[in-house]
């Protein structure tokens, strides 16, 4: 299959491009994607006060729901787009979609407008996501393009510290709808910096068609999926027939994706891609340490106030030594990755190290200090942060530059519904002791907890994810990277 790919793409032979034009393009990308990120973050502190001006307060979920299911669902069907169109028609169009939900969100006169300016959103979004780390991808070869996951990872940093603090002042001093007119000068200088940059990237011009139907069964199992993970053990039972029946529907979905895959002529992901095992082994490890991750930065707040007397300020403030400890280890791996020929081992000492410090967690859970906690959670996230660099850059190592957008599609599609199957796997083991869902009022945990066995609980469950990505880190095979003068990909042998 390699070789008829190779005879069928020829890659179009862009301009060179300068370094300090590559940077003017990652640093809009970045930008790009900084936008996404903030809405998934922006939005929280401001509920209250939209729900009061809008009323129906009983759909505010969807207000984060909707972005979530469509950012989540479309992120590999971008990838493919990509790999088809090009880089730069198709994160103009994210763009352009991201900025026409922001707007129907600030204009939105009623709680469903606003959810389905918010599902645009994520329309757009899903697809700033995958196509940032896409078009880095095509800039730097994977030797080199380690030392941007910093970059990455402060990206995150940024939105996860200033989302918060922007939805809350802008809800409580100025008003709601700056939550998403912000987003639009920001889109357009998004939008201005790369636009002629962009137009030096290499296309693959070959004869090629877009699966319409395996992308809607693709997005539809996605969603309903999401759904599932977002209502189980909060709106139903997970034992529920509302659940069982999403969780059901979701499969068959699943199911019919996978012999469409198998059956279309061109179909939205390459088997080639998701046969090569360094991608699935890579995609999996992301996969298992985000769902550590996310869990831990939304249960972690809780076990602040209910065991440490932190305010909600406060233990929003101490969270921040996991984020810098991730974007720490991120910038040490990434530096490293170049400089080290075992590059696989720097994330399995990260993701050894982050198992130790969660397990150290759940053993001191109720008898820890606050020092203690503050160490090990800093810990925790270094160990993470190391991960995510040395999986990115291994599953793009892997495959062509024909099929690049789609295995970082698929990245980011595992890395997001990892995160999504971690909060619920931990908000089940939450409900089942007793403690509050981390999406609720965490002024209600101090009177709620009255043990400290939940959280070990919650962090052991942490610890294991963690484990599972040490795992497949292990499996997962290591390839050498390639330099600027290496084009060809040699067969990946298992």
């Amino acid at each position: 299959m390699n070789d008829i790919s190779r005879q069928t793409e020829k890659a179009v032979t862009p301009s060179a491009l300068s370094e300090s034009e590559k940077n003017v393009i990652i640093a809009g990308v970045l930008l790009s994607m900084l936008l996404a990120a903030l809405d998934q973050t922006i939005v929280a502190p401001a509920m209250p006060t939209i729900g009061k001006a809008l009323g129906h307060a009983e759909y505010l979920p969807w207000v984060v729901t909707g972005y979530l299911l469509t950012a989540t669902a479309m992120a590999p069907l971008y990838g493919k787009i990509s790999d088809v169109r090009g880089r730069r028609p198709t994160i103009f169009a994210a763009i352009i979609i991201f900025l026409i939900g922001s707007l129907i969100s600030a204009l939105a006169p009623s709680m469903l407008v606003l959810i389905l300016g918010r599902a645009v959103q994520g329309l757009g979004g899903g697809g700033l996501f995958a196509l940032s780390q896409t078009v880095i991808g095509d800039l730097v070869p994977p030797r080199e393009r380690a030392k941007y996951a910093a970059w990455i990872s402060g990206t995150w940093a940024v939105a996860s510290i200033a989302g918060p603090l922007l939805g809350g002042t802008f809800a409580e001093h100025f008003h709601w709808s700056l939550i998403f007119w912000i987003n639009l000068p920001l889109g357009l200088v998004a939008l201005a910096i790369i636009n002629n940059p962009l137009k030096k990237l290499p296309v693959a011009a070959r004869t090629h068609r877009i699966d319409a139907a395996g992308a809607a069964l693709l997005v539809a199992a996605t969603a309903i999926l999401l759904l599932a993970l977002n209502w189980g053990g909060s709106r139903y039972s997970w034992l529920s027939p509302t659940i069982a029946g999403l969780l059901g529907a979701s499969a068959a979905l699943w199911a019919m994706f996978g012999l469409r895959l198998r059956r279309t002529a061109e179909p939205l992901i390459s088997l080639e891609v998701l046969g090569n095992p360094i991608v699935r082994y890579g995609t999996l490890s992301m996969f298992t340490a985000q769902a550590a991750n996310v869990g831990l930065s939304v249960y972690l707040p809780v076990y602040m106030q209910s065991f440490h007397g932190l305010s909600a300020g406060g233990s929003g403030v101490a969270m921040l030594g996991l984020l810098l400890g991730a974007v720490v280890g991120a910038t040490v791996s990434g530096r490293s990755i170049p400089r080290v020929a075992r590059y696989k081992m720097i994330a399995i000492a990260g993701a050894l190290f982050s198992l130790i410090c969660l397990a150290a967690l759940a053993f001191l859970a109720g008898r820890s200090s606050l020092l203690v906690l503050e160490l090990l959670t800093i810990g925790a996230g270094f160990g993470t942060g190391m991960t995510f660099p040395v999986a990115t850059i291994s599953v793009q190592n892997a495959v062509d530059q024909a099929h690049l957008g789609v295995a970082t599609g698929v990245l980011t599609f595992l890395r997001s519904l990892g995160g999504a199957l971690g909060v619920a796997v931990l908000g089940a083991i939450a409900l089942g002791n007793g403690l509050p869902l981390g999406g609720e009022s965490l002024t209600a945990s101090s009177a709620t907890a009255t043990s400290a066995a939940p959280f070990a609980y919650i962090f052991f469950a942490c610890a294991a994810a963690m484990a599972l990505s040490l795992l497949v880190l292990h499996l997962m095979p290591e390839k050498s990277l390639r330099g600027r003068a290496e084009n060809d990909v040699p067969t990946v042998v298992e």
